[in-house]
C-alpha cells in the first residue's frame, strides 16, 4: 500500500508583515479607540430617590435572606420570613401603593427609561460600527490569505472555524486563514486591552454583559415590570424554604471529631 506523502505548504514570509501584523495593530488600536469612545458616551446614572431606592433594597433584602437562610438560626429566620412576607404582601416597600393592581406604566414614556435605552444603545453602536468597518477592510483586502500555521495538532471539526473564507477540503486544519485571525483578536485581546486600560474598561464590560446569565439586577428593577408582582412572588419563595441552619448538631459533630 502506496504511503500518502505529507502535505507540505510554504507560506510567504512577508504574509507576517503585511497581513497578521496590520490587522492585530489595527484590532488593539480600535479597541483603545472603542474604550474611549465609550467613555465620552456614558452618561452620568442618574440618582434614585429614597422611595425607589427602598423598594430595589427591601426586594434584595428578601432575595438574600432566602439565599442565606442557612447561616441563620431557625427563630432568626422565621421572624425575618413573617416580617418580610406581612411587608411585602400590604404593599409597605411599594413606591407607588396606590398604583398596586394596575399595570406597569409605559417604559417610553418614563424619561429615565429612555435615557437608560440610549445609553445601552450607544455602547452597542459604539461596539458594532468599527467590528463592521473592519470586517469589510479585511474582506476587501485580505480575504482568501493563509497567513499562519498553529503549532498543535487539530482535529477536521476546527477547519471551518479557522480556515473561514478559504474554500479547500484537503488543507491541514492547522492553518488559519486572515478572517478566521480577525474572529480569535475580537475574543483573545481581552487581556491586552487589561494591561493597556485596566479591568474596567469597554470590551470587559462588554464581554460580562455577553457572559452574565439569568437575570440582573437591571433587568430585576426595569421598566416595565410590576414590583407588586415582585414582592410576591418573593412571599411564594419564601414560605416554600425548609430551613436547616450549618450549626444544627455542631456540638455533636465538634465531639465526634474529638473521640477520633
Amino acid at each position: 500500500m502506496a504511503q500518502v506523502p505529507a502535505q507540505t505548504i510554504h507560506r510567504d514570509p512577508q504574509l507576517f508583515g503585511w497581513i497578521l501584523l496590520p490587522i492585530t495593530l489595527v484590532m488593539i488600536l480600535t479597541g483603545i479607540l472603542r474604550h474611549y469612545a465609550s467613555v465620552l458616551l456614558q452618561t452620568a446614572p442618574k440618582r434614585l430617590d429614597q422611595k425607589t431606592m427602598r423598594e430595589q433594597r427591601s426586594l434584595l433584602h428578601g432575595i438574600n435572606v432566602r439565599g442565606n437562610f442557612h447561616v441563620l438560626s431557625r427563630p432568626s429566620f422565621i421572624a425575618r420570613r413573617e416580617a418580610l412576607t406581612a411587608a411585602y404582601e400590604s404593599g409597605a416597600y411599594l413606591k407607588d401603593p396606590e398604583r398596586r393592581g394596575q399595570p406597569p406604566a409605559n417604559p417610553m414614556s418614563d424619561p429615565s427609561s429612555m435615557e437608560g435605552m440610549m445609553g445601552m444603545m450607544k455602547n452597542q453602536m459604539a461596539m458594532i460600527i468599527p467590528n463592521t468597518l473592519i470586517m469589510s477592510w479585511i474582506n476587501a483586502f485580505f480575504s482568501g490569505y493563509v497567513i499562519m500555521k498553529l503549532p498543535f495538532p487539530l482535529t477536521i471539526k476546527f477547519k471551518s472555524m479557522l480556515q473561514a473564507g478559504v474554500a479547500t477540503r484537503d488543507m491541514d486544519p492547522r492553518w488559519m486563514s486572515s478572517i478566521s485571525w480577525y474572529f480569535l483578536c475580537i475574543f483573545g485581546l481581552q487581556s491586552v486591552f487589561n494591561f493597556i486600560l485596566g479591568d474596567n474598561n469597554a470590551a470587559s464590560q462588554m464581554a460580562q454583559q455577553m457572559g452574565q446569565m439569568g437575570p440582573q439586577t437591571g433587568q430585576m428593577f426595569g421598566p416595565g415590570v410590576d414590583p407588586d408582582k415582585q414582592f410576591l412572588g418573593e412571599v411564594e419563595n419564601l414560605a416554600v424554604i425548609e430551613h436547616y441552619s450549618v450549626l444544627d448538631g455542631v456540638e455533636q459533630r465538634l465531639l465526634e471529631g474529638i473521640n477520633v
